[in-house]
């Protein structure tokens, strides 16, 4: 039957509590693949933190891509965040999913979420957390920001949440008692839901700072240079593992070892490798559970 794919994106960025700032990107292609079982459709689900808005519709191709070579439909979900898809994984209502490493050890942790296979970026599987500040500030550290303005990405997020935590956790520092309160009795922290608007919450000097993804950041700086232009870089945390594509432990088996093939072979073919390069990929390849440890121990000595 005909089927339509439909990728709604929602950007929230909070300024303060008063102001939303909000842009939406519609894109609807219409297919009529065969189906890969009874009818059925594949679920993936895709949160507007993983990615600068830009390349939505690069991974709505990618979604494409898959599509065809399961000879199957594959329909987005979107979600604004981790814990939503985190939720869909859980009760089964999703296939499989683009998370960050913080939602992956908690679903791992909570219902047995697996890694399906990560992208390899620049040869490496793995990414940074970036502190920033506007480039005309005279900060150059994390601790330069007591008291003022900062923005987080996510909840769930390592890299946008996590880690910064876990940075002032080591000074016996919270969130709440660092950045402090502002002059109308509100945190002077908030949550962007997308690393693009935390890098622009700092652009436009909504922000004094922000915790960001660095592949989003090294992302915006080819496709987005006026804003990173606006930015500075004030502390790279360690090596983390990258990302991963991770699917629900009850997945059916044939359904997941084809998937994961679609996923590693991508580059073997030249419109796979013309989609891997929209969005910045090398290839896909498979990460073993225990490169997101370093991650698990900052989340166990914070709690």
């Amino acid at each position: 039957m005909k089927y339509v794919y439909i990728l709604s994106v929602t950007f929230i960025l909070l300024i303060s509590g008063c102001i939303d700032k909000i842009e939406k990107i519609d894109l609807n292609v219409i297919q009529e693949p065969e189906t890969i079982k009874n009818d059925s459709s594949i679920n993936v689900a895709i949160a507007s933190v993983v990615s600068p808005k830009e390349s939505y519709e690069y991974y709505n191709e990618m979604i494409q891509y898959i599509s065809r070579s399961l000879r199957g439909n594959v329909k987005i979900i979107q979600r604004r965040s981790y814990q939503e898809i985190n939720e869909l994984i859980k009760n089964n209502e999703i296939d499989f999913a683009f998370v960050c490493g913080g939602a992956y050890i908690d679903g791992n942790s909570e219902f047995g979420m697996k890694i399906l296979v990560v992208p390899e970026v620049n040869g490496n599987t793995t990414y940074h957390s970036y502190i920033i500040v506007h480039n005309n500030s005279n900060y150059t550290n994390l601790i330069d920001l007591r008291g003022k303005k900062f923005a987080f990405t996510d909840p769930l997020s390592n890299s946008g949440k996590l880690y910064p935590t876990y940075r002032l956790f080591l000074i016996n520092e919270t969130p709440d008692s660092f950045f402090g309160i502002d002059g109308q009795g509100r945190n002077n922290w908030f949550y962007t839901y997308s690393h693009d608007n935390s890098i622009i919450a700092v652009a436009e000097q909504l922000a004094e700072g922000a915790a960001v993804d660095s592949l989003v950041y090294e992302y915006m700086k080819e496709t987005r240079p006026e804003i990173i232009a606006k930015t500075r870089i004030i502390e790279t945390s360690p090596s983390f593992g990258i990302p991963p594509v991770v699917v629900s432990k009850d997945m059916d088996p044939f359904l997941e070892e084809r998937l994961r093939n679609v996923f590693l072979n991508m580059d073997k073919d030249e419109e796979g490798k013309r989609i891997l390069s929209l969005v910045k990929v090398n290839r896909f390849v498979y990460l073993e559970d225990n490169a997101y440890d370093s991650i698990r121990e900052m989340r166990k000595q914070i709690k």
